[in-house]
């Protein structure tokens, strides 16, 4: 059950519309289903309408008008709340809608309980699935009633009702979600031929370019540096930035005037404090690192990076996994601007809906993911080219990032933030599907010989016998041997290699286990493999430590021996 409460000046005119049956079509037997004292004169069972109607409202107003003598009455007197039941639950009577009407002017203060100086107030039903409520602020003391924070006092009882009386039970948010556009706001696109308001295109924009910035100094370079987007920073008198607005170029008012959009009106973390605490620390990314040695790939980073990111959420520290999930977020924001034009809609789609499940009540320690957010700049030097295997990748690992996410805001209660992960996992899932195609089949023409086949066979057996199975069933199966081959010509061990893959993170989640293998195993060859004189030290070392089979090659890079550094 939802509640939309606003407050007017016009309590002859609200009653008007609520018993309106003329101009609204979809009014229909409207009558009083509760009142104040119970006795309201009801206009809808009346035999004189126009009397009866006006018998009412001159009963609503009567403590306005004595308190406006005073000089007392608020300019506002009209409380105005509609409660709506979802299309699914039964219609309700008119006596059980009178008990919701009574609990919630008590719960909100319009009428607390017991209370015999309680605002005057009429409860009227004019279709089967919705009632209104009128009210006039004025209590019988002549005092103003007290009913802040009354949309979340209102939307606590809803939830209660929603459980007693077996109604749908809606999903509540935590007021840390972005403000929706309004409804002129709406039109207003739709008259301008635009699918997007302008508040929803600036708020993309400006996440966009928080996701790739390293600096307040540069993402206020790059925003002035967009197309069609005007930007306006504020200063202190010592030349400190305290704030920033955006328009969009040829969005005026009726004034002609750019209609202007402080940062937290696109969203509460794109405020300047929120955007410079997310951007203080960022290391830079560079192509090449001291020496001239190449830095490992960009993308192999940020998605050994995100495979980090459920264990964090599954430690007690919530304010860590919290900013772990808002950098996570800065990633999805990021990935449209370097992916193919064929994946950048899904993508969007995906960055647009889990932005909801980046923010809750709890408090992100920001310097505990600052790692995490230099990974995702150091991208912007890596734009998807060729099969795009980076990219799938790093979805592969996303996918089970934003699982894990709504299981960390379902364990908290964020019913919001679960529904919006939920809505992002379908994006990304039909994103990977796209990327992973063309880098799989690719790998699968390098099929391996029979012989070899058989061998990595064997040792996915000996390392993954749980899985074994299923990913002989996989169809990405041949591109899995295809990875193990090309890693054991780089000089890894595949049984090495196949081990440190399922140690990663479990195998459990995967939709398909061969595929994410197949990734893990590219990303773990990559890394430089152990020389042969290494390798040969290693199985010295190891002989006299063990009965077992000396390997011929480990996953990972080992220190070379004495021997092999006088090489």
């Amino acid at each position: 059950m939802i509640a939309k409460i606003s407050s007017g000046k016009d309590t002859a005119g609200l009653i008007r519309y609520l018993f309106d049956t003329k101009k609204a079509k979809d009014h229909t037997d409207p009558h009083l289903v509760a009142s104040w004292d119970g006795f309201a004169p009801d206009p809808g069972r009346a035999d004189d309408f126009t009397a009866t109607r006006k018998l009412l409202v001159a009963d609503l107003d009567l403590r306005v008008k004595q308190a406006r003598r005073l000089g007392r009455a608020p300019e506002r007197h009209v409380w105005h709340c509609s409660l709506r039941a979802a299309t699914t639950d039964r219609h309700l009577s008119d006596e059980e809608w009178a008990d919701i009407a009574h609990r919630v002017v008590a719960a909100t203060g319009i009428a607390p309980q017991g209370d015999p100086d309680g605002c005057r107030w009429v409860a009227v039903r004019h279709a089967p699935d919705h009632i209104h409520i009128a009210a006039t602020k004025v209590r019988g003391d002549l005092r103003t009633a007290r009913h802040w924070n009354d949309y979340l006092t209102a939307d606590r009882e809803l939830a209660a009702i929603e459980k007693e009386y077996g109604l749908h039970q809606v999903v509540r948010g935590d007021r840390t979600a972005a403000k929706r556009p309004t409804r002129a706001e709406q039109e207003k696109a739709h008259r301008r031929g635009r699918q997007k308001t302008s508040r929803e295109r600036l708020r993309t924009t400006v996440r966009q370019l928080v996701s790739v910035a390293t600096s307040p100094e540069e993402f206020f370079h790059l925003l002035a540096d967009v197309d069609d987007v005007r930007v306006d920073v504020q200063r202190f008198p010592s030349g400190d930035v305290r704030g920033y607005k955006v328009a969009v170029e040829g969005d005026t008012n009726a004034a002609g005037e750019p209609v202007w959009f402080s940062g937290s009106a696109l969203a509460p973390d794109l405020s300047f404090p929120k955007i410079a605490e997310r951007l203080t620390g960022i290391t830079a990314p560079s192509v090449n690192e001291a020496g001239g040695r190449r830095r490992p790939n960009p993308w192999h980073q940020a998605t050994a990076a995100a495979e980090r990111i459920p264990h964090h959420l599954d430690q007690s520290d919530d304010t860590a996994a919290q900013a772990h999930i808002a950098a996570f977020a800065e990633a999805l924001d990021a990935l449209p601007l370097l992916a193919p034009s064929h994946l950048r809609a899904q993508l969007l789609q995906a960055a647009a809906a889990f932005e909801r499940a980046s923010r809750s009540r709890i408090q992100a320690d920001q310097d505990q993911a600052r790692a995490l957010r230099s990974t995702v700049r150091a991208l912007r030097t890596a734009p998807v080219a060729g099969d795009a295997s980076g990219l799938a990748m790093f979805l592969d690992v996303a996918v089970l990032v934003v699982i894990a996410a709504a299981h960390w805001h379902r364990a908290r209660r964020h019913d919001q933030q679960v529904v919006a992960a939920q809505q992002a996992l379908t994006y990304l899932r039909v994103a990977y599907e796209h990327a992973a195609a063309q880098p799989l089949a690719a790998l699968a023409q390098h099929k391996p010989r029979t012989h070899t086949v058989e061998r990595h066979a064997q040792h996915i057996r000996a390392v993954l016998p749980d899985y074994a199975e299923q990913i002989f069933g996989d169809a990405a199966w041949p591109a899995l041997a295809a990875a193990l081959t090309q890693a054991e010509t780089a000089g890894h061990d595949t049984r090495q290699l196949l081990r440190h893959a399922a140690d990663q993170r479990t195998l459990d989640g995967a939709r398909s286990t061969a595929r994410t293998l197949t990734w893990r195993i590219q990303r773990l060859s990559q890394r430089h493999a152990p020389s042969e004189r290494a390798r040969a030290a290693l199985a010295r070392s190891a002989a006299p430590r063990s009965a077992a089979p000396v390997q011929t090659a480990t996953a990972t890079a080992v220190p070379p021996s004495p021997q092999a550094r006088r090489r």
